[in-house]
């Protein structure tokens, strides 16, 4: 059905779709990495109406059971990364940003060492175990459900070294929630 402009409020969807039009010319701000991750985790400087209080601490349990297609960085992963350096960024110290990665579910095969990951996927090389060891390097706790390795058949020497693997998943978020992590949506 072609577009069409009704006489009863065509001005203002005209106006609207004009606006719409002109802001797609605009040139989109430069992504950055760093200063914490500078592979990983790009982010945009922004001067927010919600400050950051000088003594914020975060704990932050990030949800992950998307799998990454096989040579591309698994962006739910990533996204821990671009939460440090966002928050670092944005001046809160280091040592008082505290993430978890609880992995469950097909997302378990973005965990491995890259023999075993190769073995599973026809020979593909993942992307996403440097970008997981570098969050491991920063202290980031990665952390995977058990119930999802065992029902993949995972042994613990498929897994890059440094993930821990919890009872579930489940049995994970209960744990961090009690020792006052939030559960961040994305």
């Amino acid at each position: 059905m072609p577009f069409s402009i009704s006489p009863r409020g065509g001005w203002a969807v005209a106006g609207v779709l004009a606006l719409a039009l002109s802001a797609g010319t605009q040139a989109a701000p430069a992504a950055r990495t760093g200063p914490v991750f500078t592979e990983y985790g790009r982010t945009f400087a922004v001067e927010p109406d919600m400050p950051i209080p000088a003594d914020a601490e975060f704990k932050v349990a990030f949800d992950i059971s998307a799998v990454a297609t096989p040579g591309e960085v698994n962006r739910h992963i990533d996204s821990a990364a671009r939460f440090i350096n966002m928050q670092v960024a944005a001046g809160v110290p280091r040592e008082r940003i505290h993430v978890a990665l609880v992995v469950h579910g097909p997302a378990g095969a973005d965990l491995l060492v890259p023999e075993a990951y190769a073995a599973r996927s026809g020979g593909a090389q993942s992307a996403n175990a440097p970008l997981v060891r570098a969050l491991l390097d920063h202290g980031v706790r990665v952390i995977l459900c058990g119930q999802s390795a065992a029902a993949m058949g995972l042994a613990r020497a498929d897994l890059i070294p440094g993930v821990e693997l919890a009872l579930s998943a489940m049995t994970a978020h209960a744990l961090l929630q009690q020792d006052g992590y939030t559960l961040n949506p994305f």
